[in-house]
């Protein structure tokens, strides 16, 4: 029988922590996202359909959702969905999980995987900036207190429009407030719905971390040519930066970069490339397939030990 599992369940089963250890650790087996199979955004009456299948040794797996238009009338949420996991031996349906809270805590954990080990390496005060107050920035700063545990301390401030009602450390975007703790920041995340660039590259001190993740139109970016001509950038899979990644793809475009500039993830997780502190060091993701099938698999192995 197949077994569902809902929001609540998901979130309640796999922390933030081992969700990025979860990603890690479908890398270190041998799993490369370039054998991935590309998701597809089909347009449907009313909006658009997104696809992701994506199989590895250990299980197959689908998500599908639905995304109608960016409308404040809507009553229903704009994303919508389901994943479906199917057993790697028999191909049988073994388990639906809810498609959003799987993305959401994907999401995050796929940007924190290949800096892990660089934010935990220091005890000293982490000052964190993120920009953008929605549900991704709140997961990616849930994420990042779950990966530095009692080792380091964080100090977020996020900077946006508007401010939450929630939101105790703030800065309003394009004030001089902002800019002071970004520049003071060694790891900005990058979480907004901007379609031009959110930093300016003069604000980015050498040896931040910076992860953009609000972006996933070639025609739409968070961080200015200036700032990736002179960054590390890591990306998910070389070809899908290309194709889905407008950070690369504009600053690409405009000879900022090339191809051979960017570094696979799965190369800094297997210890085949190094990262070092002198320069900037950018995280750009577009969210892969066989990212929620990691995380998909990992739930599906720890409520089985649970029976």
């Amino acid at each position: 029988m197949m077994t569902y599992v809902d929001a609540d369940t998901v979130r309640a089963t796999l922390t933030e922590d081992a969700a990025v250890e979860a990603i890690r650790d479908t890398l270190l087996k041998g799993f490369d996202p370039a054998d991935d199979i590309p998701r597809q955004l089909l347009p449907i009456p009313g909006g658009e359909l997104l696809v992701m299948p994506s199989a590895t040794e250990q299980a197959t797996g689908i998500k599908v959702l639905t995304v109608g238009p960016d409308d404040p009338k809507r009553t229903v949420p704009r994303i919508q969905g389901q994943y479906l996991l199917f057993d790697a031996e028999t191909l049988s349906p073994r388990m639906m999980l809810d498609g959003i809270a799987l993305t959401s805590l994907r999401t995050p954990a796929v940007s924190f995987a290949p800096i892990a080990p660089l934010l935990t390496a220091s005890a000293e005060l982490l000052n964190v900036v993120i920009v953008g107050t929605g549900a991704q920035g709140v997961a990616h700063e849930a994420t990042l207190r779950a990966v530095l545990g009692d080792r380091r301390h964080a100090e977020v401030t996020y900077v946006s429009r508007t401010r939450p009602d929630w939101c105790e450390r703030w800065a309003e975007t394009d004030t001089d407030d902002a800019r002071t703790a970004i520049a003071a920041s060694g790891l900005i995340v990058c979480a907004s719905t901007a379609k031009t660039p959110v930093l300016n590259d003069e604000w980015v001190r050498p040896d931040a971390v910076v992860v953009a993740l609000g972006s996933h139109d070639p025609a739409e970016r968070e961080l200015p040519s200036a700032l990736m001509a002179r960054a590390q950038i890591v990306v998910e899979d070389v070809d899908t930066a290309f194709r889905s990644g407008g950070d690369i793809v504009m600053a690409a475009a405009d000879d900022s970069i090339t191809r051979d500039d960017l570094i696979p993830m799965r190369a800094v997780i297997r210890g085949e490339h190094e990262l070092h502190r002198d320069t900037p060091i950018v995280v750009k993701t577009t969210g892969m397939s066989w990212e929620d099938l990691a995380l998909a698999t990992a739930i599906a192995t720890l409520l089985d030990e649970m029976v």
